[in-house]
């Protein structure tokens, strides 16, 4: 039946030029490979990294999957999936195809880095910040490209150091969204930053369409030591990176990881950093199969746990603030408490709905007397939550998210240390290949 099949797939064009045997082997009337009129391989291991060997050998174009359930499960054929993507080369079956997401080359002598993560909210900026000021402070003068839904049309360049409450008022104003992630990766790393916008999110992360090639060939220009590429939700950028790191919040299903195209997404990855170790929606069971599948996936030293804490971007030591997060509820009300004792701030009131304009503006306006709005640059934070303090003659602080270790087998600092030395080393590699 199989020989069968390949001769049909010769009739419809296809040059088969080898086979591989993952199952099915109770029929087979000898104990060697079948005689399907192709060289068969037989993988001892897991199928993945069988299938990226043969694509790798062998110049593979398309993968044609003849298997069914039981001898590829639906998470299986998922990771032979995830496997032939990584390897840039098209998984195709009867009534389905999945092409490799597009990349254009990441530019020559520029060291990559990407921060992708599983989804929305989980922590891509904060990490991505980390990376951007881990480079700055190693004396190799980052740039960052923010993808977001939100991003500018056309890519725009923010210097370091200019982003202000003025000027971000100035662009709410005038209609644009100014709490897009690349004004907060200026505004919290000090390192230029350019914005760019995506549409839309394949399976394997493919954008429909954006604008990152443009903004990356801009970045490319001021040739920077360490180039930082920030996904957008679950899409990633479309440049191909020399190191990746992946952000999974505590709260991540686990089959987002090992089923689907998780699979895709960690085979691309350095480095995992799990964020969010202390929400309240966590169960000590999900920390542990989470970490567990990050450990057998990228090894014991290749992930560490996080968790967020606020940090005032200035003093707000002696003076009555109000707190405006999209954390939640319990989240913000740890915020506030751990703000007033490390920073020296009386935290009259805070409000989880920055994400909620309506609710947030109703929280503003019954909130007590305060000198000071401390908010993240997400969301409303500009158009209703700094405009209505403005009004009552309150001074704005803009509050950052910073990553700190809290589990796994290293700490962050020299885990995001590690991701940027393989870009570079990688970089070097593909400069003298290229």
């Amino acid at each position: 039946m199989t020989r069968g099949a390949i001769e049909v797939a010769r009739s419809r064009g296809h040059q088969v030029v080898a086979a591989l045997l993952v199952g099915g082997i109770e029929k087979l009337r000898s104990e060697g490979p079948p005689d399907v009129g192709v060289p068969v391989r037989a993988p001892r291991g897991p199928i993945g990294p069988a299938l990226v060997g043969a694509i790798r050998d062998l110049a593979v174009e398309i993968v044609l999957d003849l298997s069914d359930e039981p001898v590829l499960g639906y998470r299986e054929r998922m990771e032979a999936v995830a496997a032939t993507l990584a390897a840039g080369a098209t998984y195709r079956g009867p009534d389905f195809m999945f092409t490799p997401p597009t990349a254009d080359p990441a530019p020559v002598g520029v060291p990559t880095v990407a921060v992708i993560g599983t989804g929305k909210r989980t922590g891509k900026t904060a990490i991505a910040g980390e990376v951007a000021r881990r480079a700055a402070e190693l004396g190799l003068d980052p740039v960052v490209v923010a993808m977001g839904r939100g991003g500018p049309a056309e890519p725009q360049v923010v210097e370091a150091g200019t982003v202000t409450l003025e000027r971000l008022l100035s662009v709410a104003r005038a209609g644009g969204h100014a709490a897009s992630d690349y004004l907060e990766d200026a505004l919290t790393t000090g390192v230029t930053t350019i914005g760019a916008r995506r549409a839309g999110g394949g399976l394997a992360g493919e954008p429909y369409d954006t604008n990152v090639a443009e903004a990356v060939a801009l970045a490319a220009a001021r040739r920077p030591g360490v180039l930082v590429l920030e996904g957008s939700g679950a899409a990633l950028p479309p440049i191909a990176w020399d190191a990746g790191i992946l952000v999974v919040p505590v709260t991540c299903p686990l089959e987002y990881l090992r089923g689907y195209l998780g699979p895709y997404r960690l085979l691309r990855t350095d480095v995992a950093i799990v964020t969010m170790m202390n929400d309240p929606a966590l169960g000590s069971e999900d920390l542990s199969a989470l970490t567990s599948h990050l450990r057998a996936a990228l090894g014991e030293a290749r992930y560490v746990v996080t968790d967020f804490s606020p940090v005032p971007l200035a003093d707000v030591a002696g003076r009555d603030v109000f707190l405006t997060t999209t954390a939640p509820g319990a989240v913000a009300a740890r915020h506030a408490a751990y703000l007033a004792d490390a920073f020296g701030c009386r935290v009259v009131g805070w409000s989880a709905r920055l994400a909620d304009r309506a609710g947030l503006a109703e929280d503003l306006d019954s909130a007590p007397g305060f000198e000071v709005l401390l908010t993240e640059l997400k969301a409303a934070a500009i158009d209703v939550a700094s405009e209505r303090a403005v009004e009552r003659g309150a001074e704005v602080v803009f509050v950052d998210n910073r990553a700190r270790t809290v589990g796994g087998e290293t700490e962050l600092v020299p885990l995001l240390s590690e991701a940027i030395g393989l870009a570079m080393e990688r970089s070097k590699a593909r400069g003298s290949t290229g």
